[in-house]
């Protein structure tokens, strides 16, 4: 299928201009392994403007303080990438590799429907001032009367992976500029266009005064770090492995960042005897889809050990179904993982499997036939696993799945809670009072119940354990990002 003409932003985004860096670096195709484009560079010096620009727009702005106006930019911005939405889809096909169906899903139309909008909403029914009402004081003995204030925590910095980046990002800058703060964007270095993309529509199509939105692309990893350790910043907002979210948690610990983690997962989808377990089993493709490079799919699945061997031989039959290749076919739902770097970490753990004594019943570590050119990987199914395998303790972020037989509830409980993970969690049953009580105790961030999509603007999102601290998304998302200030003053 010849590839789309997409026009590409390479420029950077600094204090309301759009501007190069001294240097670029070139943007890859996975599915075809050919440059798509270069970007702009940006260095430590870039940064660093970026930063004073955010910080200079917040302090010295009334951004942070009108709430009408915010609102306005925040709509203005969602009519403008609205009206790109076409050429936005085929730029994350190019740049990110995803399958063409999956941006008609959570890569691009399920956040673009709210992401913007419902923030720019709660703007106006989100308690901003609250009224305590008058309370005598014991300790002066006055009667006082007193508020809450929620205000905006300051300079934030937006930090995002490459798996789902406008998702990620977009949901960040809805909910950080809504709340008032000023924001420092740097997209992975993988999938930089679709950031750069927002950059200019920010500059050429919004009311959004210069500094309130940057974005910096680069090419060195380490460039974030600016962000973690400046003092300018007052809040860091991170997705992506929990490697680096504990390097962000020290490193900030100098200047006692503000954080916001959404960090990995090794989701458990738990499929109780009285399932439906053809339709239960739908779950393991969830692995396939966007070639496992989500942090909340559900990677370990979990039978009941009196319908394991039914279980096992339906999901084989639904993986052998499963279309690999061309991202921009639209029948294809598994399309390549994001680099050579990240096919040999998969392959990596497709061989540990096999070292540790895992039956693997399809896929292998070989590419998939006829695809030399791409960083494709097999669908890969791992029966007789154990929870204690690394193929069931760490975050693969491939096609692959592992199939774990349990006993009874309280052992299927056992296995989902026994991991260093609490992003997501998935319990199917033909019973919800049945699968609610599960998801009561386990000790998962969001829980997906009988098939059900914990999803959307209004919904907080974000785990628990090494899978994050905070949540993004609804109004706790929100009050990720302000700060609260408590009034008092004597009446009377």
């Amino acid at each position: 299928m010849p590839e789309p003409t997409v026009t590409h932003e390479p420029r950077m985004l600094i204090d309301g201009k759009l501007v190069d860096a001294a240097a670029t670096f070139p943007v890859v195709n996975p599915a075809t392994e050919q440059v798509i484009g270069e970007v702009a560079d940006a260095s430590t010096d870039d940064m660093r403007r970026a930063i004073s620009a955010a910080r200079r727009s917040f302090d010295e702005t009334t951004w942070s303080t009108d709430h009408a106006f915010r609102k306005a930019c925040l709509l203005q911005l969602h009519e403008a990438i609205v009206e790109e939405q076409e050429a936005l889809r085929e730029e994350l096909i190019l740049e990110v590799g995803c399958p063409r169906m999956v941006t008609h899903g959570p890569q691009l139309d399920a956040p673009l429907s709210d992401a913007l909008t419902y923030p720019a909403q709660l703007i106006d029914e989100y308690p901003w001032e609250e009224d305590l009402g008058e309370r005598l004081v014991e300790l002066t003995g006055q009667v006082n009367q007193r508020k809450v204030w929620r205000e905006p925590a300051g300079v934030v910095g937006a930090i995002v992976p490459w798996n789902y980046p406008f998702e990620v990002a977009v949901n960040k800058l809805g909910q950080a500029l809504a709340t008032g703060n000023t924001v420092v964007l740097k997209p992975a270095p993988d999938t930089p266009f679709n950031a750069t993309r927002i950059g200019r529509l920010v500059a050429e199509r919004t009311d959004i005064p210069p500094g309130v939105l940057n974005v910096v692309p680069g090419s060195d990893h380490l460039l974030g770090e600016e962000l973690t350790v400046s003092p300018e910043v007052d809040l860091i907002s991170f997705t992506g492995s929990t490697a680096v979210g504990r390097r962000i948690m020290e490193k900030g610990a100098a200047t006692m960042k503000r954080l916001f983690l959404e960090l990995g997962g090794k989701s458990a989808a738990i499929v109780l005897d009285d399932a439906d377990l053809a339709a239960a089993s739908m779950i393991a493709l969830g692995v396939c889809m966007h070639a496992g490079q989500g942090c909340a799919t559900p990677t370990r699945m979990l039978l009941p050990r009196s319908r394991y061997d039914e279980g096992v031989e339906l999901i084989e039959a639904m993986f052998r179904s499963v279309t690999v290749g061309d991202p921009q076919a639209a029948e294809t739902l598994c399309g390549p993982v994001i680099s050579a770097k990240q096919r040999d970490r998969v392959v990596g753990y497709i061989q540990k499997g096999l070292d540790e004594g895992a039956t693997m019943v399809l896929g292998g570590t070989e590419p998939p036939a006829g695809m030399d050119v791409g960083y494709y990987v097999q669908p890969t199914l791992f029966t007789d696993v154990d929870n204690s395998m690394a193929i069931a303790r760490e975050e693969i972020f491939g096609p692959v799945l592992v199939v774990i037989p349990y006993e009874d509830d309280e052992d299927a409980l056992r296995i989902a809670n026994d991991s260093e993970y609490g992003l997501a969690g998935f319990v199917l049953s033909e019973s919800l009072e049945r699968s609610t009580a599960m998801a009561r105790r386990l000790r998962a961030g969001t829980i997906s119940l009988n098939g059900g999509a914990p999803y959307g603007a209004d919904l907080p999102f974000g785990g628990r354990k090494a899978s994050g601290v905070g949540r993004q998304n609804g109004r706790a998302g929100f009050d990720q990002y302000v700060e609260v200030k408590s009034l008092s003053w004597p009446v009377g």
